[in-house]
Formats: structure tokens, C-alpha cells, sequence
């Protein structure tokens, strides 16, 4: 007998596993966050929403080879996963579940609205990023079920433990679960407190995409910053008015724009290095007027928060049209108002670099040596140190220094520059 074949399917003498493969993948890319979210939606259940989309993407990796790849993967991954949700439900054996299921199948009344933006990702943001479920947890879970990272991944870019970011995971939905907590999108009154949290967030997973962490990975997840971005772009629709929204858009566009310069022959460029014929005017423009934009407000009374200032250091750096030409002065003085919003000892070795340009390595080593005790497991400490290091002839410390540093990071491509400048180090 002739296997079924899916009925929106091509045949499968004209896909290559290969080709199988890679639409599996640009699936996963595309329309995880959204099956989570439409199946949440209908089920009300974030375990049962991220198990049937799984089962549904394992579905596609065995069945897509030799039945073919669907000409509307997104509706074959949901009818699949639907029906994952419902083979769920009976096998749990719910008292009601035959009466859930009829009403699940066959019930054709329109969802009622659940917020002002009609996107199921932004709406599981908003439940991620509760106010009853504290920050780690809301972040862990968002980077888990909207950005689609793994457990890994979420621990390299919150510098945190496997196990304690997958009991974070854990913990999280049980809360959702035991608070009931709703699925949706906050009334217009309720957003501005809100949306912190969902900044955090989308700044992290842009930064994961950005500088990616994996051995298997690639070295800059376009994937990944693309939809931060869309999801900042659909913030800024809602909020137009909010500084810090429009102030992460710009520091994402400035930034995505020198994605194509920061990675050449396997390793990662850094900016003085960069190709700067290379970046993406366009964006540039956009983030610059973005940037303009909250420098009226801000000169009308209104004090600019963390991702604005970040957006503005990026701006200075964008509008140089070579290293040489960068106002370091700026940086140093947008960095000391920074250090107002955020004193952090991140924050405080950024302006190190800078002040190190401004006024020799030497004086900004001297600033950079007090962070160690804070910053001893953060790789960008000891590239930093390791650079400074050398800049001073002080070769045989850089070398140790850069060997920390690679032993630390998580990405590929910046491990290959910084043993090019370890070796040069000699």
C-alpha cells in the first residue's frame, strides 16, 4: 500500500534531504514563536503549547525528507501540532477532555480580541514577561519559548548555570499555570510599566543572535536579530512616545547594520578593523533618526534611559567614517551618563576602552584591573585586558589574558581573532 501524502506536500522525489533539512530549520526560524503563541491561545497551556510544537517540528524533520516539504509549512505545523495537543489531552484522560476536544474542533466562533496588536508572539511576550514572575525567570522563559533558544544557549547569555536556568524555565510555568495568569497583550494604561521587562528581553535575545554562543553555532545569528528587531519595530508601533522602546530599536538597527563587516574568513572583526563600506547605510539612517528623535525629547526635560544613551554611543561610532575620526571624547562622556542609569561593572569597562583611546592603554588598564573580582568569568574582560596589555608591551601577561578570554567565550569566530592576536603577541 502507497504511503498517504500530505495533501499540501510536493512530491518527494523533487526534495533533496538536504533541501528537507534546511526548510525544517527556516520552519523553526520563522514560525516557532508564533505555533507557542496560537497554540497557547487555543489550549491555554504553555506545557502543552511548547510540547505539541515540538513534536510537531520533530514530525517535520522525519516526515518532510519523503513526503516532500509543504507548501504552507506554518498551517502543516499547526494542524500537526494541534493534534499533538489533542492526543495530549486524551492520554492525560481529563474529565472534560472529550467535551474540550468537540469544542476545540468544532467551534468556529471568532477569537475574542485579546490586545491592541494582533500577534500571537508579542501577546506570549507580555504573559513571559508577567509582573508575578520575577525578572530571571521572565526572561529565561521568553528566551525559551518565543526566541526559541535552548537551555545552553539562554545560560551563556545570562551567565548563568544550565540547571538553575532550566528550574527557572520549570518554575515559571507553573506559575502561569497556577496564577492563571492571562494570555494576552496589557490594556493601553498598563504598558508603560510592562514593557521593561520586555525590553530586557528582546535585548537579550538581539545580543545571543548578535554574538552567538555554541560550537555548532554560527558566529552571528541573523535569525535571532531579525526578530528582536520586528518585535522592537512592533513595540515601537504601540508605544511611538516611549523613549527606551524607541531607544532599543535604534541601538539594534546601528548594530545589526555592521553585521556583514563583523565576520570575515571565520573570525570576528572588530570595529576599528571593520569594513565600514560595508554597513548598511539604510539602517544606519533609520537608527541616526531614531537617535535625533529622542535628543528633542530629551532636551525638553525628558532624561534619556540605558538603551537610548547605548543607542547614542552607537550613533557617534556610525557617524565616523573611520576609526580615527570617532569622538572619543563623546563616548567617554555618554559612557559617564550611562554609568548614572546603569552602574554596572560592564558599563564601567566599555568606558575603559573608551577612556583607553582617549588617553593611552596605560590609563585605561589602570581601570580595567579593579573589575576583575566582578568580571572574572566574563570573556569580554579578558579580551579587553589582553588587548590593553599588549598595547602596553606587556606581551607575556596579553597572552595569558587572551587565553582566558578564549577559554571563556562561547563563539567561534571570536575565539579564532582572539588566538590570531594571542599568537601575534609574541
Amino acid at each position: 500500500m502507497t504511503a498517504a501524502v500530505h495533501p499540501d506536500a510536493v512530491h518527494p522525489d523533487a526534495v533533496h534531504p538536504d533541501d528537507a533539512a534546511a526548510a525544517v530549520a527556516r520552519a523553526h526560524r520563522d514560525e516557532w514563536a508564533r505555533l507557542v503563541g496560537t497554540l497557547t491561545r487555543r489550549f491555554g497551556d504553555l506545557d502543552v503549547a511548547e510540547e505539541a510544537a515540538a513534536e510537531a517540528f520533530a514530525a517535520a524533520v522525519a516526515r518532510w525528507p519523503a513526503d516532500g516539504v509543504p507548501r504552507n509549512p506554518a498551517a502543516w505545523l499547526t494542524t500537526t501540532a494541534q493534534r499533538r495537543a489533542l492526543d495530549r489531552l486524551r492520554r492525560e484522560s481529563k474529565r472534560d477532555a472529550r467535551h474540550q476536544e468537540a469544542r476545540m474542533l468544532h467551534d468556529d466562533t471568532p477569537p475574542e480580541p485579546l490586545g491592541a496588536v494582533d500577534d500571537d508572539r508579542l501577546r506570549l511576550i507580555f504573559t513571559c514577561c508577567h509582573p508575578a514572575l520575577a525578572m530571571p525567570s521572565r526572561v529565561a522563559l521568553t528566551l525559551r519559548l518565543v526566541g526559541g533558544l535552548t537551555v545552553p544557549e539562554i545560560a551563556s547569555a545570562l551567565l548563568a548555570q544550565e540547571a538553575a536556568v532550566g528550574q527557572r524555565i520549570t518554575r515559571a510555568k507553573t506559575k502561569i499555570k497556577a496564577a492563571r495568569i492571562p494570555y494576552r497583550v496589557p490594556s493601553a494604561e498598563d504598558l508603560p510599566a510592562r514593557v521593561t521587562g520586555v525590553l530586557a528581553v528582546l535585548y537579550l535575545v538581539f545580543n545571543e543572535g548578535y554574538l552567538a554562543s555554541g560550537s555548532g553555532t554560527d558566529p552571528v545569528r541573523q535569525d535571532l536579530t531579525a526578530e528582536a528587531i520586528r518585535l522592537a519595530r512592533l513595540l515601537h508601533d504601540l508605544l511611538p512616545d516611549d523613549g527606551e522602546v524607541t531607544g532599543l530599536l535604534a541601538l539594534m538597527l546601528l548594530t545589526e547594520a555592521r553585521r556583514e563587516a563583523r565576520v570575515a574568513g571565520g573570525e570576528l572583526v572588530t570595529l576599528d578593523e571593520q569594513d565600514r563600506t560595508g554597513w548598511d547605510a539604510d539602517l544606519i539612517a533609520e537608527g541616526h533618526r531614531l537617535v535625533r528623535e529622542r535628543l528633542v525629547a530629551a532636551a525638553a526635560g525628558t532624561p534619556p534611559g540605558r538603551y537610548q544613551v547605548l543607542a547614542a554611543i552607537n550613533a557617534v561610532h556610525t557617524s565616523a567614517r573611520d576609526v580615527r575620526e570617532t569622538d572619543w571624547s563623546q563616548v567617554v562622556a555618554l559612557y559617564d551618563q550611562l554609568a548614572v542609569v546603569d552602574p554596572s561593572p560592564v558599563v564601567a569597562l566599555n568606558r575603559a576602552i573608551a577612556v583607553a583611546e582617549l588617553d593611552g592603554p596605560d590609563v585605561g588598564l589602570a581601570l580595567v584591573e579593579p573589575l576583575a573580582a566582578a568580571l572574572d568569568d566574563y570573556h569580554a574582560y579578558h579580551a579587553t585586558r589582553a588587548d590593553l596589555l599588549r598595547r602596553c608591551g606587556r606581551d607575556a601577561e596579553a597572552r595569558d589574558a587572551y587565553d582566558r578570554a578564549v577559554a571563556l567565550t562561547g563563539n567561534t569566530a571570536e575565539a579564532a581573532a582572539l588566538r590570531r592576536r594571542r599568537d601575534a603577541a609574541r
